[in-house]
């Protein structure tokens, strides 16, 4: 019940974004048009799984006789190879044709043109939007463009990290023809991740409510993601049973209690990579906060090294640190990369190299918090 793929059936704490995001498609549904609703929140916040919730109820009230049918289509931009291949996998879904990416957009683009009454409508999820930036900005001028068309009947539902992604990645041309509704998941607070791991236990008494809520506290100051909770409330009953393993006790005594759950913590984020972190030089550890600073900045979870060298001034600046020269950040770069808390293209010979995190960025931000 505490693993992060187990599905509950119901989700605690986003009663009131489940409602907003149900009326917004069943409306839709109901009035046969179609629109847009941009979803953003950082990781752990339970956006999709709000999605999938809302979906859920609405296939439900199809089968009960009460809503049209519609057509769901998920698309994910981890999953694709390229951004122009959500185009053939969107159509594959709707029509069970294969085409190229370039064919698929001609066909999606004619379908939802045309006025067809008798065409059910499509209500079209695509999560990690971040991933789907394109030079051109083409496939999510489409996306968000497609819905607006008279007789689409096309209910686009987009999913992101970044508040204002498509006013950072699009230019005015798109961002002037998006008309979005927008809804935000705000990071849960030490309450709702309380609640969020009690209902996965529901009748069972198997945590000490002190563990639960320090695991809470502990996870809210990091970053409010619930899949960290239930990670280590799942690591600390593995180490409890292990300590129970020919414990004379009562099965009845035997609870998850605070060392069990502190030894968890401690696991969690006491990693080589956090320790590494830790024990970097203060201009190595403004470095990395320079690169998480730019992914949130852009909400794609890869910059260049000249992106990340602003920053990391920017940084400097208000830490009143002396910036590094271009190349002393340079080598500072190639030194993480060769610690592995970075993945970078070094040997390339300008300034546009790509840098990925090799870390999760909550670490980064709890290793780093205090420096």
């Amino acid at each position: 019940r505490l693993h992060v793929s187990a599905v509950p059936e119901c989700l605690p704490c986003r009663e009131q974004e489940f409602a907003d995001i149900y009326s917004f498609i069943d409306g839709k549904l109901q009035d046969g048009t179609g629109g847009c609703m941009y979803i953003s929140g950082v990781p752990g916040t339970g956006k999709t799984a709000t999605v999938h919730d809302v979906i859920r109820v609405l296939q439900q009230s199809v089968d009960s006789g009460s809503l049209p049918p519609f057509t769901f289509v998920e698309v994910n931009g981890m999953k694709l190879t390229t951004p122009f291949q959500c185009y053939s996998h969107i159509l594959k879904a709707l029509t069970g044709e294969t085409a190229t990416a370039e064919h698929a957009a001609d066909l999606l683009g004619r379908r939802f043109e045309s006025r067809g009454p008798k065409r059910e409508p499509v209500v079209l999820l695509v999560d990690e939007l971040d991933l789907l930036w394109t030079r051109k900005q083409q496939v999510m001028y489409n996306l968000f463009e497609w819905p607006s068309r008279p007789g689409s009947r096309l209910v686009v539902l987009t999913i992101a990290n970044t508040m204002d992604l498509p006013e950072r990645l699009m230019s005015n041309r798109v961002s002037s023809r998006l008309g979005l509704t927008r809804m935000t998941f705000h990071p849960y607070n030490h309450k709702q991740l309380q609640e969020i791991v009690l209902s996965r236990m529901q009748d069972l008494e198997a945590f000490d409510p002190d563990a639960v809520q320090l695991v809470a506290r502990k996870v809210a100051a990091v970053s409010g993601d619930a899949r960290r909770a239930l990670d280590i409330c799942r690591r600390a009953a593995e180490i409890a049973e292990l300590s129970f393993q020919g414990s004379p006790k009562k099965k009845s005594r035997h609870i998850v209690g605070m060392a069990h759950v502190d030894q968890a913590i401690q696991e969690m984020f006491s990693s080589p990579k956090i320790i590494a972190m830790q024990n970097l030089a203060l201009q190595e550890q403004l470095f990395m906060r320079a690169v998480v600073a730019e992914f949130e900045r852009t909400g794609v979870e890869e910059g260049t090294f000249a992106s990340v060298y602003q920053q990391h001034i920017s940084l400097c600046r208000l830490e009143g640190a002396k910036p590094p020269t271009l190349s002393e950040a340079s080598a500072m770069c190639a030194r993480l990369a060769s610690c592995r808390l970075l993945l970078a293209e070094l040997g390339c010979n300008d300034l546009f190299y790509k840098i990925q995190l090799n870390v999760n960025t909550d670490d980064v931000n709890y290793a780093l918090k205090n420096a």
